[in-house]
Protein backbone atom coordinates (compact mmCIF):
# COMPACT_ATOMS: atom_id res chain seq x y z
CA UNK A 1 0.00 0.00 0.00
CA UNK A 2 1.57 3.32 -1.55
CA UNK A 3 1.81 5.77 1.80
CA UNK A 4 0.15 9.18 1.93
CA UNK A 5 1.58 11.93 0.19
CA UNK A 6 2.24 14.50 2.92
CA UNK A 7 0.31 17.91 2.39
CA UNK A 8 3.30 20.40 1.17
CA UNK A 9 4.46 23.61 3.22
CA UNK A 10 4.18 26.39 0.96
CA UNK A 11 6.75 29.19 3.43
CA UNK A 12 6.12 32.99 2.57
CA UNK A 13 9.48 33.76 4.50
CA UNK A 14 11.55 31.87 7.34
CA UNK A 15 9.61 31.44 10.13
CA UNK A 16 6.33 31.50 8.15
CA UNK A 17 5.11 27.96 7.36
CA UNK A 18 1.64 27.73 6.07
CA UNK A 19 0.58 23.67 5.50
CA UNK A 20 -2.04 23.98 2.14
CA UNK A 21 -4.32 21.28 2.32
CA UNK A 22 -4.04 18.61 -0.70
CA UNK A 23 -4.74 19.08 -4.18
CA UNK A 24 -7.42 16.52 -5.56
CA UNK A 25 -6.54 14.18 -7.74
CA UNK A 26 -7.58 16.16 -10.55
CA UNK A 27 -5.38 19.20 -9.80
CA UNK A 28 -8.39 21.29 -9.23
CA UNK A 29 -8.83 24.40 -6.43
CA UNK A 30 -11.43 23.75 -4.41
CA UNK A 31 -13.30 25.68 -1.16
CA UNK A 32 -10.51 25.16 1.75
CA UNK A 33 -7.54 24.76 -1.03
CA UNK A 34 -4.88 26.99 -2.08
CA UNK A 35 -6.59 29.73 -4.22
CA UNK A 36 -10.08 29.45 -3.77
CA UNK A 37 -10.59 32.44 -1.81
CA UNK A 38 -8.64 34.77 -4.08
CA UNK A 39 -10.13 33.32 -6.90
CA UNK A 40 -14.00 33.53 -5.42
CA UNK A 41 -12.60 37.76 -4.48
CA UNK A 42 -11.61 38.12 -7.97
CA UNK A 43 -14.97 36.68 -9.49
CA UNK A 44 -17.30 39.29 -8.40
CA UNK A 45 -17.89 38.45 -4.51
CA UNK A 46 -16.24 41.17 -2.70
CA UNK A 47 -18.74 41.60 -0.13
CA UNK A 48 -18.46 37.92 1.21
CA UNK A 49 -16.60 37.81 4.34
CA UNK A 50 -12.61 36.81 4.33
CA UNK A 51 -9.13 36.85 6.43
CA UNK A 52 -5.90 38.29 5.15
CA UNK A 53 -2.48 37.34 6.63
CA UNK A 54 0.16 39.73 4.67
CA UNK A 55 3.56 40.12 5.85
CA UNK A 56 5.05 43.44 5.11
CA UNK A 57 8.84 43.50 4.24
CA UNK A 58 11.08 46.97 4.08
CA UNK A 59 11.63 49.57 6.38
CA UNK A 60 8.55 49.17 8.27
CA UNK A 61 9.48 49.16 12.06
CA UNK A 62 9.75 52.23 14.28
CA UNK A 63 8.55 54.36 11.39
CA UNK A 64 4.45 54.61 12.72
CA UNK A 65 3.60 51.64 10.30
CA UNK A 66 1.37 49.67 12.54
CA UNK A 67 -0.16 52.85 13.70
CA UNK A 68 -1.17 53.83 9.86
CA UNK A 69 -2.12 49.93 9.20
CA UNK A 70 -4.59 50.23 12.46
CA UNK A 71 -5.46 54.06 11.10
CA UNK A 72 -6.43 52.44 7.40
CA UNK A 73 -8.32 49.04 8.61
CA UNK A 74 -10.90 51.21 11.26
CA UNK A 75 -11.28 53.54 8.53
CA UNK A 76 -12.47 50.25 6.48
CA UNK A 77 -14.44 48.08 8.71
CA UNK A 78 -11.98 45.67 9.70
CA UNK A 79 -10.83 43.71 12.80
CA UNK A 80 -7.20 42.52 13.69
CA UNK A 81 -3.85 43.44 14.17
CA UNK A 82 -0.76 44.44 12.66
CA UNK A 83 2.55 43.37 15.01
CA UNK A 84 6.53 43.50 14.54
CA UNK A 85 7.82 40.14 13.81
CA UNK A 86 11.47 40.06 15.21
CA UNK A 87 12.94 40.00 11.52
CA UNK A 88 11.86 43.48 10.63
CA UNK A 89 8.69 42.62 9.22
CA UNK A 90 5.46 43.34 10.28
CA UNK A 91 3.00 40.76 10.30
CA UNK A 92 -0.83 42.39 9.48
CA UNK A 93 -3.65 39.80 10.00
CA UNK A 94 -7.22 41.46 9.29
CA UNK A 95 -10.97 40.06 8.79
CA UNK A 96 -13.75 41.56 6.90
CA UNK A 97 -15.61 42.09 3.78
CA UNK A 98 -12.99 41.07 1.08
CA UNK A 99 -13.75 44.10 -0.86
CA UNK A 100 -12.63 46.00 2.44
CA UNK A 101 -9.22 43.71 3.03
CA UNK A 102 -8.71 43.64 -0.91
CA UNK A 103 -8.40 47.69 -0.23
CA UNK A 104 -6.20 47.42 2.35
CA UNK A 105 -3.65 45.13 0.50
CA UNK A 106 -3.61 47.61 -2.04
CA UNK A 107 -2.86 50.51 0.56
CA UNK A 108 -0.27 48.09 2.26
CA UNK A 109 1.46 47.72 -1.19
CA UNK A 110 1.38 51.19 -2.13
CA UNK A 111 3.18 54.47 -2.33
CA UNK A 112 1.83 56.15 1.00
CA UNK A 113 2.59 53.71 3.62
CA UNK A 114 5.05 55.09 6.22
CA UNK A 115 8.56 53.97 5.96
CA UNK A 116 9.39 51.96 2.71
CA UNK A 117 7.90 48.59 2.02
CA UNK A 118 9.64 46.87 -0.57
CA UNK A 119 7.71 43.68 -0.28
CA UNK A 120 4.16 42.10 0.42
CA UNK A 121 3.61 38.55 0.97
CA UNK A 122 -0.53 37.59 1.69
CA UNK A 123 -2.63 34.62 2.03
CA UNK A 124 -6.16 34.21 1.74
CA UNK A 125 -8.00 32.28 4.79
CA UNK A 126 -11.89 31.50 5.41
CA UNK A 127 -12.63 33.82 8.63
CA UNK A 128 -11.62 32.16 11.87
CA UNK A 129 -13.39 34.81 14.53
CA UNK A 130 -12.65 35.90 17.65
CA UNK A 131 -10.97 39.16 16.81
CA UNK A 132 -12.80 42.91 18.20
CA UNK A 133 -11.06 46.48 17.10
CA UNK A 134 -7.83 46.77 15.78
CA UNK A 135 -4.87 46.21 17.92
CA UNK A 136 -0.89 47.49 17.18
CA UNK A 137 0.92 44.32 18.61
Amino acid sequence: MPAAAAARPLVNWPGDPVDWPEEDLDGEADQGKPGWLGDMLASGQPGQPARLTAWVRGRVQGVGFRWWVRKNALELGLVGFAENLVDGRVKVIAEGTGEALTELLGRLEGLQAPGQVTQVTHRWDEVRGGLTGFAER
